[in-house]
């Protein structure tokens, strides 16, 4: 049963599907969190209570999680001392440090300048995996496809305030260490799913992860989410996408390289601008939101074809 999983998810029509999918479902949450700020009065800067909306969403997908596996019978998980440090590490990194440091640096650059540099994140994850994987070595066709793919994030957020280059530790600097902690979190919760159940794994540190955060936003004076209808289903819609996002990208990444997974993390922009165009009102049918999902498209298929060569 376990070959057949595995053969299952190393597929590349199954493969290239959930990436996809995954990489749609976070490019509806760029909207979504919009729309969420705007129903709760969250202002730009106010960090704090971002980290109260964002622990709240992640926790509830922890929980969603958690009830998925019930659902689905699967064995529960003997939690000792060291598992659960271990779990908590891997939660503090991807979903608290991660999102911090991410809401920090939004704070002090642009949304435009932010997509751009968190798509570094591919380029830390493909070089972590090129030291510590003998199978996701990094070669020349490799290289060249993350380039393409990041020329097309960067056109897709091209815009004239990008011709100033300052970069500033607390905004852009920010921006690159949340895409740092990603990337080895990823490649750390790799490690681990090949000893525990990837969907338990991802239930623990989304709760362990968003319970972190509420706890930090709300000390640093956040309030909470107001709970009427339209916020309420915006908060289960946005919980359930993390959930699904993130468990089916742990069982990819538990069974595939994790250069061949994270190319796809350039997608997730391009989601963004289209379905942040489609649903607020934006110009959707611009040259350069086409141009760019030719480059991403083109990047993905360098890379991938170069790991099934």
């Amino acid at each position: 049963m376990k070959q057949s999983t595995d053969d299952i998810f190393t597929r590349l029509p199954i493969v290239f599907s959930i990436a996809i999918l995954c990489t749609l479902l976070w490019g509806s949450a760029y909207p979504a969190i919009k729309t969420g700020y705007a129903l709760l009065s969250i202002e730009a800067h106010d960090v704090a209570s971002q980290m109260v909306f964002a622990g709240q969403r992640f926790f509830l997908a922890g929980i969603f999680l958690f009830i998925i596996a019930r659902i689905l019978k699967k064995p529960s998980m003997s939690m000792t001392l060291p598992k659960f440090s271990q779990l908590a590490a891997l939660g503090l990194s991807q979903t608290t440090l991660q999102y911090i440091f991410f809401y920090i640096g939004l704070a002090y650059t642009t949304g435009v300048k932010a997509s751009i540099m968190n798509a570094t994140g591919t380029f830390f994850s493909v070089l972590l995996a090129h030291f510590i994987y003998q199978n996701d070595r990094l070669t020349h066709r490799k290289a060249l496809g993350c380039a393409i793919g990041f020329l097309g994030v960067f056109i897709v957020n091209f815009h004239s305030s990008l011709l100033d280059f300052q970069f500033s530790l607390a905004g852009e600097g920010s921006i690159v260490v949340a895409a740092f902690f990603l990337a080895s979190a990823s490649i750390y919760g790799k490690r681990l799913s090949q000893k525990m159940d990837a969907m338990l794994m991802t239930a623990w540190q989304l709760a362990i992860g968003g319970a972190a955060l509420l706890v930090i936003g709300y000390l640093s004076g956040g309030h909470s989410v107001e709970f009427h209808f339209s916020s309420v289903l915006l908060l289960i819609y946005l919980a359930l996408l993390s959930s699904a996002a993130f468990a089916l990208w742990s069982i990819l990444l538990k069974h595939n390289p994790v250069g061949m997974i994270t190319i796809f993390n350039f997608l997730i922009p391009i989601f963004g601008s289209l379905l942040s165009a489609l649903f607020l009102n934006e110009s959707i049918l611009e040259w350069k939101n086409l141009l760019a999902l030719m480059l991403v498209c083109s990047g993905i298929y360098l890379v991938t074809r170069s790991k099934r060569q």
